[in-house]
C-alpha cells in the first residue's frame, strides 16, 4: 500500500513524477470509456455527445490532480458512460425520444427563399447557413439549392436541387 502511495500519492499536495503516473492511469481508463460509450460519442458529436465529453475530461481532470478520490472519481465516470450508452440506445430505438432530447431537423431555405422565423429561431444569420451552404454543397449559388437544414448536430445540409 504505502508503494501505492508513493507511486501515485494521495490528496493533492502530489509531484511531478505522480501526476504523471496518474495521467497514464487515467489515458488507460479513458481509452477504456471510450470503447464501453461507443463510437457515437467521439464521431457525431452531438450537444449531448459534447456534454458528455466535457463531463469526462471534467471529471478526469480532478483524479489526476488530486483534487477528488480517485476511485470514485472512475466509478462516477463509468456511471456517466453508461448513462451515455442507454440514452444513445432509447434515441435510437424511438423517434419520440430522439426528438426530446436532441430535437429535430429544422428547414431554414425552400423555394428560394430563407425562413426568417425558423432563422430567428435558432439564431442564425443567412450569412452563417451560406457557410454550411458552402462547406455541405460546394456553392455559393442558391439558385442551385432546393432545401437548407440545421440537423439535429447542429450543423447545416444544403439539399441541391434535382438536375432535368
Amino acid at each position: 500500500m504505502d508503494l501505492l502511495i508513493q507511486i501515485f500519492g494521495e490528496g493533492k499536495n502530489l509531484n511531478a513524477l505522480q501526476m504523471g503516473c496518474r495521467g497514464i492511469v487515467v489515458f488507460a481508463i479513458a481509452l477504456i470509456l471510450i470503447r464501453v460509450s461507443g463510437r457515437r460519442s467521439f464521431g457525431i458529436r452531438t450537444p449531448l455527445d459534447n456534454i458528455v465529453i466535457i463531463m469526462l475530461g471534467s471529471i478526469l481532470s480532478r483524479a489526476v490532480v488530486g483534487a477528488s478520490a480517485f476511485i470514485p472519481v472512475i466509478i462516477g465516470c463509468f456511471v456517466i458512460v453508461i448513462l451515455h450508452r442507454i440514452v444513445g440506445w432509447l434515441m435510437a430505438n424511438s423517434k419520440f425520444f430522439g426528438r426530446v432530447i436532441e430535437s429535430d431537423k429544422i428547414l431554414l431555405f425552400e423555394k428560394e427563399k430563407y425562413l426568417d422565423s425558423n432563422l430567428k429561431r435558432v439564431q442564425l444569420t443567412e450569412e452563417d447557413v451560406m457557410q454550411g451552404v458552402r462547406k455541405s454543397a460546394l456553392t455559393e449559388n442558391l439558385n442551385e439549392i432546393s432545401h437548407i437544414y440545421i440537423e439535429r448536430n447542429g450543423e447545416i445540409s444544403a439539399i441541391r436541387k434535382k438536375s432535368t
